[in-house]
């Protein structure tokens, strides 16, 4: 399972034990027990968002698109009304936040926040990489759609 906190979470399907069990680590992150880990594919996409090495090939380019989206979950899909899908989700940080006194003091002494930080970091270079390939699929005329 992927560790890498409630905003990523939030963006893919997970089953009942699954958010459970990010709720239940969500302190341990908090104080950096447990760490943050960044998937290989969203790291990769941080250092060079916008490059093509490597992606000569229709093939090759829906491949680099599928790992992103394993790593990020789905991408968007137009026509979804945002405002009825919308549920309230427990999260990790609203059980933390409860737990842990002064949690964001303990997150930046720990470590937790910067690693979050880096995190999100490479979650925005991983959305932007998947757009970025979506496009240059397109653009070579790639079938079947992304």
């Amino acid at each position: 399972m992927l560790v890498a906190g409630p905003a990523l979470a939030q963006d893919r399907q997970q089953s009942t034990a699954e958010r459970a069990g990010d709720i239940a680590e969500q302190p341990a992150r908090d104080v950096g027990a447990v760490k943050t880990k960044i998937p290989p594919v969203l790291q990769k996409a941080a250092a060079s968002p916008y490059s093509l090495a490597g992606l000569s090939k229709c093939t090759q380019i829906a491949d680099a698109f599928d790992d992103l989206g394993e790593a990020l979950g789905p991408d968007f899909v137009q026509g979804v009304d945002r405002k009825k899908s919308r549920k309230v989700k427990v999260t990790g940080d609203t059980v933390a936040g409860l737990i842990v006194p002064f949690r964001g003091l303990v997150r930046e002494v720990s470590g937790a926040a910067s690693a979050q930080r880096e995190l999100n970091a490479a979650v925005d270079a991983g959305f932007a990489r998947r757009g970025f390939l979506r496009g240059v699929y397109q653009t070579r005329g790639c079938k079947p759609a992304l």
